[in-house]
């Protein structure tokens, strides 16, 4: 055996290694670790620890995800939800999102802001969150990016999707209208 033989990349999770609760738990953790952006926490989660999906499929799957209406990471687990479990998985995927962080974060910030939304120090304290937000963001997209750093032409589609939506303020779905078709045309002509 080669001792500079490549390494094998983490095989995505299989319908018997995926449990229920484990989807649940996967999803308050992403849930519960994100203030302002679940993106970030989620490739984190189902890419790099979990292994549930490869990280060109996490970005293809988000690309569907961003078509849709709703928010990106609510419709990430309903999909990964449904792809182990069905209807049950899609449900207890969504439920760990969406219900124990608005019992355990939601209500008490939504009291605490109404209290103290108006105090310069609580102004300035969600300023930063915002920031720190925006960066995690911004490296997320380049992780995202990085699967793809020798397609010129999905690395063009991406950034004219981001001058489209990002620069020129176009409205998404017009963007999304023309480059999805053209991004599936390159795709299906260089047979990837």
């Amino acid at each position: 055996m080669a001792l500079d033989a490549p390494r094998s990349a983490p095989r995505p999770g299989q319908p018997g290694d995926v449990t229920l609760g484990a989807l649940f738990l996967a999803f308050v953790e992403i849930a519960l670790s994100s203030f302002g952006g679940a993106l970030a926490w989620a490739r984190r989660v189902l890419v790099e620890r979990r292994g549930w999906l490869g990280p060109r499929e996490f970005g293809e799957m988000l690309g569907l995800c961003q078509a849709l209406p709703g928010p990106n990471v609510v419709n990430l687990s309903i999909f990964l939800g449904t792809r182990y479990h069905g209807l049950a998985g899609a449900a207890v995927a969504f439920g760990g999102f969406i219900l124990v962080p608005m019992v355990v974060v939601l209500l008490p910030l939504a009291l605490l802001y109404s209290y103290g939304g108006h105090l310069e120090l609580v102004r300035s304290a969600l300023h930063g969150v915002a920031s720190a937000a925006a960066g995690l963001l911004l490296a997320t997209g380049l992780k995202m990016a990085w699967p793809y750093r020798r397609e010129p032409w999905a690395l063009g589609v991406g950034a004219l999707a981001f001058c489209g939506v990002g620069l020129l303020h176009w409205p998404l779905l017009a963007v999304v209208a023309v480059l999805a078709p053209l991004s599936i045309g390159l795709a299906w002509r260089r047979g990837t």
